[in-house]
């Protein structure tokens, strides 16, 4: 072997920096978060695919710093993630996360792009949005506003997440009207959500605003949770059109993208 041979630099792998313990702590604490009464170390452990003895070392950690309780066998969520909570902006670090995304498909279909994260069984919050180019584009006025279940595209995608019987318990047999053609009857509405679910999109055709059509997409988590709602807002003369299934398929795939950028 030659002397430049010997001299030519190795390539080095990157190092990892992230700490498992940190890492599978958070784990611990998310699931916590999922039993308001508390569950047992080895639920916990079982729940999280953690050996007992690693999950019981993690926390009493986290509660000798106050960021998990313990009453008898049983762990719930600390003092301090509830204060550290309501420092936080819930939205902020996300929507940086997930804002190139939307640019994206925005620039992409040249219309309207909105995100609404899920925040409970009928609720949700409009925190981004981005915009194409054209001179004719719907209002930039969406985020923090709140929008009718049943005439609105993102509420069509909550409302379809529940099942027939439950639809009848929140929703009056008769429904507000905003425009002409907004659905009004509930059992109408309900029939069209049987279409949402098996078609995986839900679509809002000038029924809360005059000459408006929106497209809507869930965004699920890796187990098939909805956590958040794409939609792409458009004048029907653009979206109504035979570009739609091709807007659909692309939204799908950016739901996919929004998803990984959450986690």
């Amino acid at each position: 072997m030659n002397a430049e041979a010997q001299t030519d630099p190795q390539p080095q792998e990157t190092p990892d920096l992230t700490n498992k313990s940190v890492i599978k702590a958070t784990v611990l604490l998310r699931e916590l978060g999922r039993h308001r009464r508390g569950i047992t170390v080895t639920e916990l452990s079982q729940a999280v695919g953690m050996t007992r003895p690693t999950a019981f070392r993690l926390l009493l950690s986290l509660e000798q710093t106050g960021f998990v309780d313990r009453i008898d066998n049983r762990y719930l969520l600390g003092w301090e993630v509830a204060r550290l909570g309501r420092l936080a902006d819930p939205h902020t670090g996300l929507v940086a996360r997930i804002q190139p995304a939307l640019n994206e498909l925005a620039a992409e279909l040249n219309e309207t792009i909105g995100f609404a994260v899920v925040t409970g069984e009928l609720d949700f919050d409009m925190i981004a949005e981005a915009n194409g180019s054209r001179m004719l584009n719907v209002s930039q006025e969406y985020i923090g506003h709140r929008y009718p279940l049943h005439a609105s595209a993102s509420g069509k995608i909550i409302l379809a997440e529940l099942t027939d019987d439950r639809v009848t318990a929140v929703l009056p047999e008769k429904l507000e009207a905003y425009t002409r053609q907004t659905i009004t009857n509930r059992a109408e509405l309900t029939v069209e959500l049987h279409d949402v679910r098996r078609q995986g999109y839900s679509t809002l055709d000038n029924e809360l605003e005059e000459g408006l059509f929106a497209v809507g997409c869930p965004v699920r988590d890796v187990t098939g949770q909805l956590i958040g709602i794409l939609t792409v807002n458009g004048p029907i003369q653009r979206m109504k059109t035979g570009r739609l299934p091709a807007i659909v398929d692309r939204m799908k795939e950016a739901a996919n993208t929004v998803c990984k950028s959450m986690i």
